[in-house]
């Protein structure tokens, strides 16, 4: 019994995987390749969005360290907490999988993993989100010896271009976000409160078919509508009011998102004027949306459809980010590639993107529309079917 246990054969190994094997497989190929043409001979992945993309290793417990050791050869590695060796085989299709102990400290345990399979150069991701100043510390001390280099990027490009499944899954995201964003607009109404917004949005998205979200929705109203990333306070909507409205729904890990704005009553010339200029700047963009051309010419194009408008201040950021594999706390791959004016990478067919543009009197109120869209080879696939205008309640 045991050795099957080990094996993984008790457990049901990749019972739980999103992918087949096959998927896997394909990534980890690629991954080798890049990890040989730099020169390295085994890559640590330490970032829980990476973790996924390359073995399927998901579980809400990834606040407990782990890493993967995916080598320029062979068969990756994956260390993890030993409560959550159960749900790691039933996730991936991986054939080693190692435990440390509640009470170990896992940068002993990792360092002598890594002591075992002998790299001479090791790439790290240096500008991982997940690893500690302390953990990384103690990581370097552990791994003297070994040539220390920055592999940092090297699973995002190869993440920014989606694969069919990978399309297929935020396909069925954005159908449960729609789902969700209509329950919501559905309820707005004088006397709601936000929180009954937000539930009803949540409610929505997840009896669609929605997972667990990256990121909690953002539903705010009235001047607290004009706060960036404010979220529901509890606060009763009054005739007047404008209502923020935003949320990303998942399919196995994969993200959609959606925006869009609602006003109590009549909105005031100045809300009706910033919205429209949302809807033609993100109309801008989308028709700007083709293979080949840069990330800055999308966020251009937008930007000089609210700077005509004279709205520069009301804005003040990117047009777009890519949207793909997500865990908490964001449910955007921004950290991957963003539509600004500053990204020179050229779309590619696969790419996916929100676009959020939103307008707003600061502290007063917010406007704005979105789409999630995939780069197809004559332009973009939008994934919603929502009306984008203003609903009025």
């Amino acid at each position: 019994m045991s050795d099957l246990i080990e094996s993984g054969a008790f457990l049901g190994a990749g019972r739980e995987a999103v992918f087949p094997q096959a998927e896997f497989a394909a990534r980890i190929a690629a991954l080798q390749k890049r990890i040989v043409a730099e020169g390295a001979d085994a890559l640590l992945l330490t970032g829980p969005e990476n973790i996924f993309w390359a073995c399927g290793r998901q579980t809400a417990g990834y606040f407990a360290f782990q890493a993967l050791v995916v080598p320029s050869g062979g068969e990756p590695v994956l260390l993890v907490r030993q409560l959550e060796t159960t749900g790691a085989r039933a996730s991936t299709w991986l054939t080693d999988i190692r435990a440390y102990q509640d009470g170990e400290h896992p940068a002993t345990a990792l360092s002598a993993l890594l002591r075992s399979l002998a790299p001479k150069r090791l790439a790290l991701e240096r500008q991982g989100w997940f690893v500690s100043p302390e953990m990384s510390e103690r990581l370097s001390r552990g791994l003297s010896g070994i040539a220390l280099v920055d592999g940092s990027g090297w699973v995002e490009d190869l993440r920014a271009v989606k694969s069919p499944r990978e399309l297929d899954a935020i396909r069925k995201a954005a159908s449960y976000a729609q789902s969700g964003m209509e329950a919501a607009i559905a309820v707005c109404a004088s006397g709601v409160s936000e929180n009954d917004v937000a539930a009803a949005m949540m409610a929505g998205a997840i009896a669609a078919g929605s997972e667990a979200m990256a990121m909690e929705p953002l539903v705010s109203s009235g001047p607290r509508s004009g706060i960036p990333h404010a979220t529901w306070r509890r606060r009763e909507l009054v005739d007047g009011d404008g209502i923020f409205l935003e949320l990303a729904a998942s399919h196995d890990r994969y993200h959609a998102a959606l925006m869009r704005s609602a006003w109590i009553g009549q909105p005031p010339k100045a809300a009706r004027r910033m919205m429209s200029c949302a809807e033609r700047a993100l109309d801008a963009a989308l028709a700007a949306m083709k293979p080949d051309v840069p990330c800055a010419e999308i966020h251009n194009t937008a930007q000089a459809v609210i700077d005509s408008d004279g709205y520069t201040a009301a804005f003040r950021k990117r047009v777009g980010y890519s949207m793909g594999v997500a865990f908490a706390p964001d449910w955007g791959e921004g950290a991957i590639l963003s539509l600004f004016s500053d990204v020179t990478r050229r779309l590619e067919p696969g790419m996916v993107f929100h676009l959020p543009v939103t307008l707003r009197d600061y502290g007063q109120f917010t406007v704005g529309v979105s789409e999630t869209v995939i780069v197809t080879p004559s332009g973009a696939e939008t994934l919603s079917s929502l009306p984008r205008q203003m609903t009025l309640r």
